[in-house]
């Protein structure tokens, strides 16, 4: 399923049980403590956890700068995988988004911990570039760590 020249990928293990990783995933008000690599912020403004479901995440950092991300949810399997695109909107929508693509967040379980893959698929080349360019690599390396920091500390 992955395409080298087309995909971005991160695969940690997550020293945190897959439940906690889940639930870090999965309620928005804790998704906002770890999603976007700090000093930046996260605002979730949409957040309808089922296939077809509003996701929406708006970023802010301290020098003024912005992204905002519109989406949906395309799959939810509990415990396992995550599916989301820029693509669409709710109700099936086509959308407009500036950086089109679709993520997939995989968690299975690794020891003690999760083995978390986050992989984003993009339609060509020139987006994937773009992705990469903007520091996919160091900014969602950032996010799984702020996530094992905050999975870890949950009850």
């Amino acid at each position: 399923m992955t395409d080298t020249r087309l995909d971005l990928e991160i695969v940690r293990v997550v020293a945190a049980p897959r439940a906690k990783v889940w639930r870090a995933w999965s309620d928005p008000e804790i998704l906002k403590q770890w999603w976007c690599p700090k000093p930046w912020v996260t605002e979730v403004r949409a957040f309808d956890f089922r296939p077809g479901g509003a996701f929406h995440t708006f970023m802010s950092g301290p020098d003024g700068g912005e992204s905002d991300n519109p989406g949906v949810f395309l799959e939810i399997v509990p415990m396992e995988r995550i599916v989301s695109t820029s693509m669409l909107l709710p109700g099936w929508r086509p959308g407009t988004p500036w950086l089109p693509l679709t993520a997939i967040f995989m968690l299975e379980d690794a020891g003690a911990g999760t083995r978390y893959t986050a992989r984003c698929l993009h339609r060509d080349d020139a987006d994937r570039q773009k992705h990469a360019e903007m520091g996919f690599h160091d900014g969602w390396g950032t996010a799984i760590q702020q996530l094992e920091e905050v999975a870890r500390s949950l009850p």
